[in-house]
């Protein structure tokens, strides 16, 4: 039982992972990324998708990154580019892929609520798993040792000072924006070609929000906001489990109260911990370049 649930939650925090490094990418160069649960979802749809044309989970996998980093760019175009509000602007692009992705699936399969069943053979097993953890390593080295990754961490807590040696802010942001928008349409990959058959109607339920938590109870930090995606998919495997067992008697604890374990630990965490955490001092903060 042990082994099952320890499984069962790297399983479900595989989709957290990515789109948490990807919002860190997004947040850490000064934009804040509410719009990671569209992107989720737009990646979600696109993989669905490009797996049942092309009967392959990788080529799936880079359409579900295509779509999120083509949903990333309509949000860049407005925060950085016209510097809208990025509050409103991430609010808007997550209502723009929830109405976006069933007038797609209407006209590509004549139904609004999912896509045709993907055959276990054309969907990931493991890969994704293993490339999250593999690509959270990466991060790590990349943020702290290479002079490009202090390019996005200055682009987000001092920004003149990058600009006064030279370097373009709103180009980083661009490129961060956009990684983002790939790392979040390969987590919405994991969910619809991974762990599930098949896309489904808004089937992220919440996990962009769910992995901002985690970006902000880990500090901005990749390995952090690794371990924070592991608690988070820990309270989501144990909710699963807990379905159907019963509490007292022969009745079975409510589903209801059941389902809503991960986001009431996700509420208690940032009830917790987020006065404690120091978001980067540009964050939301649009750069003019002269």
């Amino acid at each position: 039982m042990t082994a099952q649930l320890v499984a069962s939650t790297l399983r479900v925090s595989t989709p957290l992972i990515f789109a948490a490094l990807g919002g860190m990418f997004c947040e850490r160069s000064g934009v804040i990324n509410i719009a990671l649960e569209g992107m989720m979802l737009m990646g979600a749809f696109g993989a669905a998708v490009g797996t049942l044309v092309s009967h392959s989970p990788w080529l799936g996998s880079v359409c579900g990154m295509g779509a999120g980093v083509a949903l990333a760019a309509i949000y860049g175009l407005f925060v950085i580019r016209l510097r809208a509000n990025q509050i409103v602007a991430g609010m808007a692009i997550n209502m723009l892929a929830m109405g976006l992705t069933p007038f797609i699936c209407k006209i590509l399969y004549d139904v609004t609520g999912s896509t045709p069943s993907i055959p276990i053979a054309e969907r990931f097993q493991s890969a994704p798993l293993y490339l999250s953890w593999g690509l959270v390593v990466i991060c790590f080295l990349w943020m702290r040792y290479t002079p490009t990754g202090l390019w996005v961490s200055f682009a987000g807590e001092h920004p003149e000072a990058l600009a006064a040696a030279g370097i373009r802010v709103n180009r980083v942001r661009w490129v961060a924006v956009l990684v983002s928008g790939a790392l979040a349409g390969m987590g919405g990959a994991s969910l619809s070609i991974f762990l599930s058959s098949s896309f489904s109607r808004d089937m992220t339920a919440g996990r962009g929000f769910m992995a901002l938590a985690a970006l902000i109870f880990g500090k901005w930090k990749p390995l952090p906001t690794a371990l924070a995606c592991l608690l988070f998919g820990f309270a989501d495997a144990v909710q699963i489990r807990l379905q159907g067992v019963a509490l007292w008697g022969d009745q079975p604890i409510p589903v209801q109260f059941i389902q809503i374990l991960p986001y009431l630990v996700t509420i208690l965490v940032l009830a917790g911990f987020v006065g404690r955490s120091r978001a980067p001092k540009a964050l939301g903060t649009a750069f003019q370049e002269g």
